[in-house]
């Protein structure tokens, strides 16, 4: 396999690109994406077999079963980023080793537990962010691994690029069905 078709594997949507002037649109048809993601998540999982929910979305990725887990701790600390940014002047959050979270024995349990996550925090988040003012929206937090700051209006953005991304993977698991074991 070349470098190119690893990549296109890895990011099947492209990497998350920043509008160089986020509009309302954008952060309507953003919300709307956060707010959808969860049921898509369930939608596309409910039916599946246990040999099917560890399938891997590519050679040495993730299971549909991990990418799920994987969404549910990312996106709780996505609440949290958002509420630091909110009542603390500019906060460095705190990243985390996501690999090693995904090597965890609850990565090996049922989806269903962290689809009911992702449902709660999706609708605290959807709650969160509809009625952020600009000034809100501006509000910044530091992200140390990336050695930047982040607006929640981008980073709003880049969770509902993170969903699409991820959901995009257990598409992509479900076509390739085992040939990435």
């Amino acid at each position: 396999m070349t470098e190119q078709e690893l990549y296109k594997l890895k990011y099947p949507i492209g990497n998350f690109e920043k509008p160089n002037r986020i509009t309302q649109e954008h952060l309507k048809n953003w919300i709307s994406t956060l707010e959808n993601f969860p049921q898509n998540v369930e939608n596309i999982t409910k039916n599946l077999s246990e040999v099917e929910l560890n399938y891997n979305y590519r050679p040495n990725g993730w299971t549909i079963k991990q990418v799920v887990h994987h969404c549910a701790d990312s996106h709780i600390n996505s609440i949290i980023r958002f509420k630091l940014a909110l009542t603390e002047d500019t906060p460095t959050i705190r990243p985390y080793f996501e690999d090693r979270f995904a090597k965890l024995i609850d990565y090996s349990e049922s989806v269903e537990a962290s689809i009911s996550i992702l449902k709660g925090v999706h609708h605290k988040l959807v709650v969160l962010l509809k009625p952020l003012s600009d000034e809100d929206l501006k509000r910044e937090f530091i992200h140390p691994e990336h050695g930047k700051r982040f607006s929640i209006a981008e980073t709003i953005g880049l969770y509902a690029w993170h969903s699409n991304h991820h959901f995009a993977h257990i598409e992509q698991a479900l076509e390739y069905k085992e040939a990435f074991k």
